[in-house]
């Protein structure tokens, strides 16, 4: 039985903001793309300074910064707006932290609308919309992840290269599966400057990992690998494969596959770095890591997001000796590191 929010008793109110929460997606969208946020960056405005400096009406500004105020988004003190802390390190486009341009992929048609019909996802067990859904080979939707999404993963790379340390007196190799726009795998080579990084991806999304190699000075020490995880040769005598938010697009048994592959291109010793949505056993917590199994409902074949007990017995299935779980701050994401 589900408790109501309150003593009171039954409350229609989660059903109505669960119906409503378009509009919340709405509302965000509209402030990002008007850049709602960075003239609050500063100093706290009146609705009328923000509809000058962002080119609107002064009362949908009025009604919007409400609204935002209401969702946890601004503070509001008599007629001014201020960010809060998380707006302010997330929304103001002058800040390092800013993801705001992640609204290209995550409301991406290619992306939501496979939520249109979920209720036939549901009753199939997969994406309803095609066949493979986003895992089908070269989507296009991966090269707007590789664009949208590059900004807000500087600093989990970081920790991610601090994390999963590599010696630093030696050379080192670090293949970086499925490499979106090479942020991870570029944070390495950052990191530990005898590292050479290479990157496996689709061909156009590669082009923007190069963009992203040459602006970090890094050119030198990456190459890539163009074609599908399942077929490409990898090489061999890796210290490090890293496969950031890529197992959780498939099922067990095909992750397993993937594992295998992986372990025969690492050297002795070598570690596969995981990086992904790793809900509790009881599947329903935390909220932002089990929910995302939703997403890999409706966009999947068969995909999900994996407790740490299903990681571990899909590494020690490929070959895997020993493997643990570690939290990734800030993100909502763990690391999954297991020893070949």
């Amino acid at each position: 039985m589900v408790e109501s929010k309150s003593n009171a008793g039954p409350s229609p109110e989660l059903f109505f903001e669960t119906v409503n929460a378009y509009q919340r997606t709405s509302a965000i969208k509209a402030a990002v793309e008007l850049d709602v946020f960075t003239p609050m960056g500063e100093e706290e405005k009146t609705s009328q300074e923000l509809a000058s400096q962002c080119g609107t009406s002064e009362r949908g500004m009025r009604i919007l910064c409400d609204y935002l105020v209401v969702l946890g988004f601004l503070t509001k003190q008599a007629n001014r707006y201020a960010l809060t802390q998380d707006s302010a390190v997330f929304l103001n486009r002058h800040s390092p932290g800013y993801m705001g341009s992640a609204i290209e992929f995550l409301l991406s048609p290619m992306l939501a609308d496979n939520f249109k019909d979920l209720k036939a996802a549901v009753r199939k067990g997969g994406t309803a919309l095609s066949a493979e859904g986003t895992v089908a080979p070269e989507h296009p939707i991966w090269v707007e992840f590789a664009r949208s999404m590059a900004p807000m993963t500087t600093l989990p790379a970081q920790n991610m290269a601090q994390l999963v340390r590599l010696a630093p007196d030696r050379n080192s190799k670090v293949l970086d599966i499925a490499a979106g726009h090479g942020k991870f795998g570029l944070a390495f080579g950052a990191e530990y400057p005898r590292a050479e990084i290479v990157a496996l991806d689709w061909p156009k999304v590669l082009e923007v990992a190069r963009e992203n190699a040459r602006a970090a000075g890094l050119e030198s020490r990456f190459r890539t690998i163009a074609g599908s995880a399942f077929d490409a040769d990898y090489g061999s005598d890796y210290d490090v494969v890293l496969l950031t938010n890529f197992l959780h697009h498939f099922n067990a048994e095909t992750c397993e596959e993937l594992l295998r592959r992986v372990k025969a291109a690492l050297r002795k010793g070598g570690r596969a770095a995981v990086l992904d949505f790793v809900p509790n056993e009881d599947r329903v917590t935390p909220p932002v890591a089990a929910s995302f199994s939703l997403m890999m409902l409706g966009s999947t074949p068969g995909g999900d997001a994996y407790t740490f007990s299903e990681y571990e017995r899909m590494f020690r299935n490929a070959g895997f000796a020993h493997t643990e779980l570690h939290a990734l701050a800030p993100t909502f994401e763990s690391v999954v590191i297991s020893q070949a």
